[in-house]
């Protein structure tokens, strides 16, 4: 089971956030005050909502979870935008979640609940002033008033196959340890269904019995004195009160030379030991989603790589869910993974531009978040190596994805030194991917006597038989011939395009001699389509006789790791 999208409306200063996609890694990016912290707070309510829901349709403990004015449930006071109150009509906080069940869920949705599903299952929790949630099924159509009228027994259904954690971004001990004991409570609800634990619980139960039971016979005495109607009085635990303590009743002592307990530690330590915990969390089946705010809060600098990289493994197991102003979380890779939240709305993000004016940084700062850079010339040539290279490699796939490795391009050879100068003193370790022309090996010379580049780490993208080649000449022109006819009307079939000259001068001369204008314009348009058609394709993008130089390239980054 996956979570696919959530919305909320009127919650805080959350107007109106409609299906927020929610994938194995999804990053909230917004400025301060603009409504990240309220999109997990929303969240996590209503994910505490159907599991309260579960808990008292499986124990029938009636409590009044829903009017404790805290911050993990909902108070209308508190909770719903204080600009809409006076408005006509309903107010009331709205949190809609959509499922997606596997198929071995569907047939057992069926079993249990005797409805027919297709996969999606939505559901929408509405608050009102009374603070209690009313949960019904989202579907139209055929069928719809039938499920909604097991609303109960299909909100326990999903209940019952969640797993929520939520780490806000104040992590005081308090904090780590309730993230602790959540996550303890979910490991336990494994053990209670071994047959030895339900023994021993039955063995207390059995030895509790018999003092209950003198104790209420002890007080049915002196009561029947006032109240001759009494027939009987009975004293017990219930099922939840026996094993819960079993649960809470714990200490975390980290020994880093002295054996001290969380709470006396540093706010980073306890930042990632909540983390960490989650690492290695047992998941059984359906839903398990890992909510953090501001997951670099009180972290060292030096620290925030790992932490990632523990984000990362998580989203192999869990779908994680994270608010931050860092670059570093930002997923280069799926743009669309990214939510902006501005102006009380949350969208998925539509460039990378967009979230680099949203952070206020400059296209080249995310540098200052890596390990390692890979220098290009151009745009075209980010785009066709990344894909390339995360194909290609899955060591070099995983640095991508967890930001050890950023790709940054120049704007052209000539920008080489300039661009080293700045990335030298950002203490990133770089390789430099330039075209093997006069522009190319001139800069590289240049750099070199600054003592910027060295032969080793610089990679040439030379083709064998050609003295002067480029990027584009390492791939197959199969893979984007048809797209260059589209777009352009050009044919590169022509004999124009063949020989030994460099790629864009080859590309020159079709162009001309099929009364096609060409200039640095055009270049850069067809240059663009090339690396999108790599982008598509990468595994058939690279030419088996001209790929020796990319191939060295990939032997070379993956040393650095």
């Amino acid at each position: 089971m996956k979570l696919v999208n959530f919305s909320v409306t009127n919650f805080r200063s959350i107007t109106s956030a409609h299906k927020v996609p929610i994938s194995e890694t999804t990053v909230l990016i917004g400025k301060n005050n603009e409504g990240k912290s309220n999109i997990l707070k929303a969240l996590s309510m209503a994910m505490r909502s159907l599991q309260e829901h579960a808990h008292k349709a499986r124990h029938r403990i009636v409590r009044r979870y829903y009017h404790k004015k805290n911050e993990k449930s909902y108070y209308w006071e508190r909770d719903f935008p204080i600009a809409l109150r006076q408005r006509k009509g309903a107010k009331q906080s709205i949190f809609r979640l959509e499922f997606l069940l596997n198929d071995s869920e569907i047939i057992e949705f069926k079993n249990e609940i005797k409805s027919n599903l297709n996969g999606t299952l939505p559901l929408v929790l509405k608050y009102g002033e009374d603070n209690r949630p009313v949960i019904r099924i989202a579907k139209t159509g055929r069928g719809s008033k039938t499920l909604n009228s097991k609303s109960a027994r299909i909100a326990n259904f999903i209940a019952t196959k969640l797993s929520f954690n939520y780490i806000p971004a104040v992590r005081t001990d308090k904090e780590a340890m309730t993230v602790i004991e959540d996550m303890l409570q979910q490991e336990l609800r494994f053990l209670e269904k071994n047959k030895d634990y339900k023994a021993a619980l039955q063995v207390i139960s059995d030895l509790q019995t018999p003092i209950l039971t003198d104790l209420a016979k002890r007080l049915k005495e002196p009561l029947s004195e006032f109240l001759p109607n009494i027939k009987n009085v009975e004293i017990s635990f219930a099922e939840d009160s026996r094993r819960m303590p079993y649960r809470r009743a714990f200490e975390v002592v980290i020994d880093d030379g002295t054996p001290t307990n969380i709470e006396f530690k540093g706010d980073g330590v306890k930042s990632l030991a909540a983390l960490g915990l989650l690492k290695n969390k047992k998941i059984e089946s359906g839903v398990s989603v890992i909510a953090i705010e501001e997951p670099e809060s009180h972290l060292h600098p030096s620290a925030i790589h790992q932490l990632n990289e523990i984000i990362t493994s998580l989203s192999e197991t869990n779908q994680v869910i994270i608010s931050s102003h860092n670059p570093l979380f930002v997923d280069r890779l799926d743009i669309k993974s990214n939510v902006i939240i501005e102006n009380g709305k949350a969208a998925p993000a539509k460039n990378i531009k967009q979230i680099r004016n949203l952070l206020g940084i400059k296209a080249s700062d995310n540098l200052m978040n890596a390990n390692f850079a890979l220098i290009v010339e151009g745009e075209d040539d980010h785009i066709s190596l990344k894909a390339l290279l995360s194909t290609l490699s899955g060591k070099i796939a995983k640095a991508l994805r967890s930001n050890i490795l950023a790709i940054d391009p120049i704007g052209g050879a000539g920008n080489l030194p300039y661009k080293l100068s700045l990335i030298k003193n950002s203490l990133c370790v770089y390789h430099v991917v330039l075209d093997n022309d006069e522009a190319g090996r001139t800069s590289f010379e240049k750099a070199k006597v600054d003592g910027l580049l060295n032969i080793k780490n610089c990679t040439f993208t030379t083709c064998r038989g050609m003295l002067d080649s480029e990027f584009e000449d390492c791939l197959d022109q199969k893979i984007y011939q048809q797209r260059i006819l589209d777009d352009f009307g050009v044919d590169l079939s022509s004999t124009k395009f063949r020989g030994s000259g460099k790629w864009s001068d080859r590309m020159k001369n079709v162009f001309m001699d099929q009364g096609k204008p060409w200039g640095d314009i055009v270049k850069n348009e067809v240059k663009q389509v090339v690396a999108d058609c790599v982008s598509l394709a990468p595994k058939e993008a690279l030419h088996p006789l001209k790929r020796n130089s990319i191939d060295a390239l990939i032997s070379e980054l993956e040393l650095l790791f």
